[in-house]
């Protein structure tokens, strides 16, 4: 049986900390701020004792207050000052080849890797006050070195000091010059040109400093890069580094092949993966905090003909909190969405390829819905986003736990919403329908080119039409396309009959030119003339002439009419107005959005 984890807000209650109406009242601040709860609470002046250690335990963590424990003096000379110091740890005690840590973020990897590798022994780390972290280095140190330097503190490179508030940097320096440096380090060993089988020889190769630091170094430029995955490909003579930026693949480096090994071991280490294992493909995850930001890297492994490839899925927490507003919706498309997304029961869709935004899109839709007075909960394989208050289960198959099961047990939760990852399957699809036929709203994903296409992918699933046309209240498809760069931005004119492929009209009072936007490529952009991404999106909203043409199975092309005629704007012409707003170019849309016979 699979329990879910009590989210700070109810620890806090449950333990008398806080009242229902303060907590509705941080959770609203939370929405407006978009920062994290804990620090909410902290600044309504609520003990910051009591908030840690209602985090710890949602965190699953120890939790450590200096005033009941002193660090072990043998503890503290494990770790040398300048590390505690930059990472804003407090060693506490040493129980055999264990060394228990206090940190204001437990599950840091890459803090733990750097503790682990100076003390040589296995982390333990719990929750502490960053404050009262600060005071024990202050009080339990006493002015050491810093590279021969009295009473000196070691510099934190890149602008940033975890000590003041900020995450913990997974890598000094630039990343591209220690990833050379980490292969030149490597490269000089007498044995590291070995193609070695030997699981200890290989376990102790990547625990070595250069590989550490290499590993952490590709992780370090992809996040600062905005990379939204990172591949680790091997191929017969060596291997290289690819990074999608924007929706592009861009490779960043070629390695010689004595690293493939290692830094492929390394990262299965990292996301908690069987190393010995090289024959089937295994899922992990990692877990980052960067410049202040918390990251979660969903890592695959593909056995093939050269080794394993390693692909990581870089997810950042906070992308769900920046709003519907940021997301690139028409100011009309929004509020039609929002009001769709207040119905008291139904079936909202998001429909695309994978890589599209859709789960950004819900996890947007819930945050704006979260509130004390609504019971959500989540269904999802993995859970990629974390919000407070709202139950999320995710999917374990090992335990016999699938959507399925999940989602005849959610009904006996009392939910008001229920988020769905994925239809997946007729099983899911039907109790998701059942579900929003019971008076609850259900959000879900569906893999479909387009909108209208969503209708017939459930009846050819299996859902009977009636189904669908009575619990459906809406289907938004989207594309994430590539925005102009704002730093090499450049204007010019074409004429407006170029554009009609995308549903520019040109009549008699059309403009004969309009004007447009391009990059002309830069460093900020790569030399691409793109950075960042926008969406374009397509909403169709049920009325009674589209529910009765599904309940008939009326062909696409009528259904594509009869949406169009109740106010919906196919993506293309979603991707009309982002190119006359000279965010994007004619030839991105066409290259996400358009297919063949469109």
């Amino acid at each position: 049986m699979v329990t879910a984890r009590k989210s700070l807000g109810d620890y806090m209650l449950e333990k008398g900390y806080i009242s229902p109406e303060q907590l509705q009242e941080a959770l609203k601040a939370q929405q407006n701020t978009h920062g994290e709860l804990s620090k909410v609470l902290i600044d309504m002046g609520l003990p910051a004792r009591d908030v840690y250690e209602a985090k710890a335990q949602e965190m699953n963590v120890g939790f450590w207050d200096y005033n009941t424990f002193k660090p072990e003096a043998g503890a503290v000379n494990i770790v040398p000052e300048h590390i505690a110091k930059r990472l804003n740890v407090m060693p506490l005690k040493k129980e055999g080849a264990k060394l228990w840590v206090a940190m204001a973020d437990p599950n840091n990897l890459i803090a733990t890797d750097q503790i682990r590798l100076v003390s040589r022994c296995a982390v333990q780390g719990v929750l502490g006050i960053p404050e009262q972290i600060e005071d024990a280095i202050a009080k339990n140190y006493g002015g050491t070195t810093v590279e021969g330097i009295p009473g000196s503190v070691a510099p934190v490179k890149g602008g940033m000091n975890p000590m003041k508030g900020g995450g913990t940097d997974i890598l000094d320096g630039d990343a591209k010059a220690t990833m050379a440096q980490a292969m030149a380090e490597f490269g000089a060993r007498g044995d590291a040109a070995k193609d070695d089988d030997d699981e200890d020889a290989l376990t102790k190769q990547v625990e070595e400093a250069p590989i550490v630091r290499l590993a952490n170094a590709i992780i370090q430029q992809a996040v600062r890069e905005g990379a939204s995955d990172i591949h680790v490909e091997p191929d017969r003579k060596g291997m290289r580094v690819r990074y999608r930026i924007d929706g592009v693949m861009h490779e960043t480096m070629q390695m010689p092949k004595y690293l493939q090994m290692p830094l492929t071991a390394r990262f299965k280490i990292m996301s908690d993966l069987n190393i010995a294992e090289r024959r089937v493909p295994q899922d992990g995850r990692i877990g980052i905090r960067f410049e202040n930001k918390d990251f979660d890297l969903r890592v695959s492994c593909l056995p093939n003909l050269h080794g394993e490839k390693i692909v990581a899925r870089i997810l950042d927490k906070s992308s769900v909190m920046i709003g519907l507003n940021k997301l690139g919706f028409t100011p009309e498309v929004q509020t039609q969405l929002e009001e769709l997304a207040q119905q008291p029961n139904g079936m909202i869709l998001s429909t695309g390829p994978t890589g599209s935004g859709k789960t950004t899109t819900q996890y947007s839709v819930l945050n704006k819905l979260n509130s004390i007075e609504k019971n959500i909960l989540t269904i999802e394989d993995p859970c990629e986003y974390q919000l407070s208050g709202i139950t999320q289960v995710q999917i374990n198959k090992k335990a016999g736990l699938d959507f399925g099961k999940a989602l005849r047990s959610f009904l006996r939760q009392d939910p008001d919403i229920i988020m769905v990852g994925e239809m997946r399957d007729l099983e899911t699809a039907s109790i998701a329908v059942e579900a929003a036929l019971t008076g609850h709203l259900v959000l879900s994903t569906l893999h479909t080119n387009d909108a209208p296409s969503a209708t017939l992918r459930l009846i050819e699933m299996g859902v009977e039409p009636f189904m669908v046309s009575a619990t459906l209240v809406g289907i938004l498809a989207q594309r994430l396309g590539r925005k102009i760069c704002v730093n090499c931005k450049e204007f010019y004119e074409v004429d407006a009959v170029e554009l009609r492929r995308f549903g520019m009209r040109t009549d008699a009072n059309s403009p004969e030119k309009v004007q447009l936007a391009r990059g002309r490529g830069c460093e900020m952009c790569r030399q691409t003339g793109y950075k960042g991404r926008i969406g374009f999106y397509e909403l169709l909203r049920m009325n009674a002439e589209i529910a009765e043409m599904v309940i008939r199975r009326a062909p696409l092309a009528d259904l594509k009419e009869a949406a169009k005629a109740n106010g919906m704007k196919e993506l293309r012409e979603d991707g009309l107005i982002k190119i006359l707003e000279c965010q994007t170019t004619p030839e991105e849309v066409m290259r996400v959005v358009f297919t063949a016979g469109y």
